[in-house]
């Protein structure tokens, strides 16, 4: 007994829910028609877009119904001229008048049709012209708000207090890096010092003993002490004090 009250229950709501989508269906059917029925009788203002959108379909349209026009009228044309040729062979030179001002009919009709496509064509140009330019306006519009919106949020004051901190910690960082290097320096500048101070001792010695060298070379031989004792003394007495002034220099240098 209760199952059979359950399946009625439930037969039950089924059917109030289905009357319940149907009724909501019905009512959303009513709702789109009567919206059709107003937008037909009153019309609905379209957008600059939507108007460019359907004139170029019109102007397509003109354009294919140009084109079919045209393709018919040059089969007709071929058409004529054949049976111009077969009137001609068969000596109907009547018909063949009437055929020949047909023709040139023909080709007029051709001539108008393809000026006029391309009458439509550079009107169909303009309109895509007018829908980039709409197009563009309405990314400038884009544009331009989010602009606005990014310049609202910007706060001055805020960024000129940013900037302010920015420059004072790159101050202070230059500081503790000029401490640093002077620091390092000052740790590495007596090995550096050592190593410079020995490179000019080595040096100092390297030239002088060239001097040494070109001044020893520069002394006199046998054959001129062999000159008068007046002439070789006093040269000797200075090439002696010469020596002996390098020879202390060599000793002091080495002493340090």
């Amino acid at each position: 007994m209760k199952n059979v009250l359950t399946l009625k229950n439930v037969a039950y709501q089924m059917k109030s829910l289905y009357r319940f989508c149907y009724n909501f269906l019905v009512l959303n059917f009513r709702l789109n028609v009567s919206n059709s029925k107003m937008e037909f009788l009153f019309g609905r203002k379209k957008t600059p877009a939507e108007m460019l959108r359907q004139n170029q379909r019109a102007l397509n349209k003109a354009m294919r119904e140009l084109d079919r026009e045209r393709s018919r009228l040059e089969m007709q044309e071929k058409k004529i001229i054949a049976d111009i040729k077969k009137m001609a062979k068969m000596n109907q030179m009547d018909s063949v008048k009437v055929m020949a001002k047909d023709l040139v009919r023909t080709r007029r009709h051709i001539k108008k049709f393809i000026m006029m496509k391309a009458n439509i064509q550079a009107v169909s140009l303009r309109v895509q012209t007018l829908k980039s330019q709409d197009a563009m306006a309405q990314a400038m519009k884009g544009v331009t708000r989010a602009m606005q919106n990014m310049n609202r949020q910007l706060n001055l004051p805020q960024i000129q207090k940013i900037m302010m901190e920015f420059e004072r910690q790159s101050e202070i960082m230059d500081m503790k890096e000029e401490m640093m290097g002077e620091a390092v320096d000052d740790a590495i500048a007596d090995e550096a010092d050592e190593e410079e101070t020995e490179a000019i001792v080595a040096q100092v010695l390297d030239e002088l003993g060239i001097q040494m060298n070109e001044e020893l070379s520069a002394m006199p031989t046998t054959e001129d002490s062999l000159k008068p004792a007046d002439q070789n003394r006093q040269p000797q007495t200075a090439l002696s004090d010469a020596d002996a002034d390098l020879q202390a220099r060599l000793e002091n240098l080495r002493r340090e």
